[in-house]
């Protein structure tokens, strides 16, 4: 699909809102595929009781409709009179600065608190605040390495607006290596949190209301899970026109629509009128420097293209855009070796890749059942029956007509999309 195609077909979308939908439920029948919301939930993990106190506070948070009608694209040049300080975590960030703040997230069980920094870069010139998260899962690094080199390559005297980057938030799951919090909750699934709740709802909450309502737009920096790698994309609700304008920022980089879980960070700050997107690329627990690199080039595009800064940055090429996408799984247990990498162009049929039985020798082939392009994909591992091994974006001509369906990643049925190869 070509770039003026591919816009076309958004801007299309948004004339009528209904006629976008994400990437919805098909009968898999026996081809061991499902399409479904971009969401790991650990349903054991969450109680009913912090779900409810959850769903309370996004019921509770602004209406979008109530809220300033600027949109996102016109936030700098709809910026009048001087720049103004930022008041941040206790502390006032003049125009034309940076500063590195702490937030304090939570204590450790001896008591001791655990603090992360917060870099802010608060420009000279007036404009949108731009907030960027990484970490959130404790074992996803690519993203941290993406805020450090943006923030600390922004000059505040040419910069409209601010920058406001997290490197670590999750720090309890950073220190020990792990996705999860030390008592295995996932912070991505409590947002915008509970000041009586659970340890993550708690962290959720401080997070949300002491930096992520500050800002007028977030991304947030994420890599694949359980030894699974992403394809540099960007995951947004297109159906949201500043969404709309976050994704068009990045350049050629894949777009995925998809609709937000409840509890997901991305979720709860487009409810309270923050526009939000996912950037993931890559996997866990390593380093990847071509992901960061186009990671970087993604964000300092976006920085761009909102007009915050006139240094220019330019990726122009066309704009990959998918509206459906579908996890292949393994039918069978064995060793997994691939036979595609990420970003490959696939047809209906083609192999993507063996499991061999190491005990008998037997080899069973995996096959894509759509036409498209791997999105993600496993790592070479022991794989077990049903692991999901090969995402494919699927190619189609045209949005899907019906309405996005919503995710409730509360209910108690495991069956309900449950996806253990997405990171957000």
């Amino acid at each position: 699909m070509n770039q003026a195609r591919a816009l076309t077909i958004i801007f299309l979308a948004l004339g009528a809102v209904p006629a976008l939908a994400g990437e919805v439920s098909v009968d898999p029948g026996d081809n061991g595929t499902d399409i479904v919301e971009d969401t790991t939930e650990d349903l054991d993990s969450r109680s009913s009781e912090v779900a409810v106190a959850a769903e309370h506070l996004l019921d509770e948070s602004p209406d979008p409709a109530e809220l300033p009608a600027i949109p996102l694209a016109d936030a700098v040049t709809a910026a009048g009179g001087a720049a103004a300080p930022i008041s941040l975590l206790d502390r006032d960030i003049v125009p034309g600065s940076a500063q590195r703040l702490s937030w304090s997230a939570t204590e450790l069980f001896e008591g001791v608190p655990v603090s992360t920094p917060v870099l802010v870069v608060n420009g000279a010139l007036p404009g949108p605040t731009l907030c960027l998260t990484a970490a959130v899962h404790g074992d996803e690094l690519n993203g941290i390495e993406m805020v450090r080199r943006v923030m600390h390559d922004i000059d505040p005297s040419k910069l409209s607006g601010a920058v406001i980057g997290i490197p670590i938030v999750n720090v309890q799951g950073f220190r020990r290596g792990s996705r999860y919090l030390p008592d295995r909750r996932d912070l991505n699934r409590y947002f915008p949190g509970n000041p009586n709740g659970s340890a993550a709802a708690r962290i959720a909450h401080s997070f949300f209301n002491n930096v992520v309502s500050h800002c007028d737009a977030l991304v947030d920096l994420h890599t694949g899970s359980f030894e699974r790698a992403n394809l540099p994309q960007i995951r947004a609700d297109l159906r949201n026109p500043d969404v709309l304008t976050l994704t068009q920022g990045f350049g050629s980089m894949v777009i995925l629509h998809s609709t937000p879980a409840v509890g997901t960070l991305r979720y709860a700050a487009t409810r309270a009128g923050i526009p939000a997107v996912t950037l993931e690329a890559g996997g866990p627990s390593q380093l990847e420097l071509d992901e960061v690199k186009l990671g970087v080039k993604g964000i300092e595009t976006l920085v761009y293209t909102l007009g915050m800064i006139k240094k220019r940055r330019l990726w122009a090429e066309p704009v990959p855009v998918y509206y459906r996408s579908s996890w292949v799984r393994a039918d069978n247990g064995g060793i997994l070796l691939s036979d595609v990498s990420l970003g490959s162009t696939v047809r209906k049929g083609d192999i993507l890749g063996t499991i061999t039985d190491p005990m008998n020798n037997a080899r069973t082939e995996v096959r894509s059942p759509y036409s498209g392009r791997i999105i993600g994909m496993a790592r070479n591992q022991v794989v077990m029956p049903g692991f999901a091994a090969f995402h494919v974006g699927i190619q189609t001509d045209e949005a899907p007509v019906e309405e996005a369906p919503v995710i409730d990643v509360h209910g108690d049925d495991s069956s309900k999309d449950y996806v253990d190869g997405m990171s957000e």
